[in-house]
């Protein structure tokens, strides 16, 4: 078995057409979706996915403006800047890219956020709405994968999903997500004991612990769908070699440059799941366009 890949690239790319024809409509009432992104620090990887969101505001016309701190910015600093976001007409969705300098408390900066801007659904008021089944903005990351696997055709309800990973980010929202849509789901964590047991009962199974290659073969059912959240950068070289000897070109490059991005699945998996999503290119590109569904259906309530 070779499990066919789910490249989430078409799926993203229909979302944001759908997310550029919505806000072209609004244009035509006057209103231009605005994203307001507050940076703090200067962490290369933070740099790079607000980038992105940037060039993916400018395709779908959506005003953006990055806000940026530095690293040794204050709780108060940062908190005072998410006020001003607040405050202003022309920004309907406002992003505070994760993770924060550790100085800073980014409960206290989430909680400062207005609810009705928070479009990566992290304060207590949306998460407390997801709950409930009655969701405003859902986190970017699992409300993409749950698009891919609609879109995909991939079944959910009745069958067992499996999240490894408690994360406030993916791994609780990606559970309410799976049990709203009548799966049967299990949270998976550090502290479960026979882990691969577990997640071999796992007919989804959902991979969102930051551990390169971490899920092995023996961790999959057969013929099991598995989704790969996991973005890693690796540099030892013997890691490196196992997790990209099926890919020339990437181990090529991996040794041009010294470093390459993974994901928590290992490549092995591939000959067990029935369906898989890849890393890079799998889970990726849904959670910018779903950050642009947001901000449009953000600019859509307040018009």
């Amino acid at each position: 078995m070779t499990a066919l890949l789910l490249e989430g690239g078409t799926a993203a790319r229909a979302i944001r057409d759908e997310a550029a024809r919505e806000a072209r409509i609004l244009a035509t009432r006057g209103l231009r979706p605005g994203l307001g992104v507050l940076l703090v620090g200067d962490d290369p990887a933070s740099g790079v996915y607000v980038r992105s969101k940037a060039r993916a505001c400018e395709e779908l016309g959506i005003h953006h403006e990055t806000l940026a701190l530095a690293a040794t910015a204050t709780t108060a600093e940062v908190v005072a800047r998410v006020e001003e976001l607040n405050r202003r007409q022309d920004i309907h969705g406002i992003l505070v890219q994760l993770p924060l300098p550790s100085q800073v408390d980014a409960e206290r900066v989430l909680l400062a956020m207005d609810p009705e801007k928070d479009v990566d659904g992290f304060h207590p008021t949306n998460v407390g709405l997801l709950v409930q089944k009655r969701p405003r903005f859902v986190p970017c990351t699992p409300a993409g994968i749950m698009e891919l696997l609609r879109r995909s055709g991939v079944p959910l309800s009745g069958r067992r999903a499996v999240v490894l990973g408690r994360s406030d980010i993916v791994g609780k929202p990606m559970a309410l997500l799976l049990l709203h849509a009548d799966a049967t789901v299990t949270v998976c964590h550090s502290k479960t004991r026979d882990l691969a047991a577990v997640t071999r009962e796992a007919e989804v199974l959902v991979a969102a612990i930051g551990k390169p290659g971490f899920v092995k073969a023996d961790h999959v059912r057969p013929g099991a769908v598995v989704v790969d959240v996991g973005i890693n950068r690796i540099e030892d070289p013997g890691l490196a070699e196992e997790m990209l000897a099926g890919d020339p070109r990437r181990l090529s490059a991996y040794r041009s440059r010294g470093y390459a991005i993974v994901g928590d699945v290992h490549p092995a998996v591939a000959g067990r799941a029935a369906a898989l999503t890849p890393v890079p290119g799998g889970v990726g590109p849904l959670t910018i366009a779903l950050l642009m569904k947001n901000t449009v259906e953000a600019a859509r309530r307040r018009g």
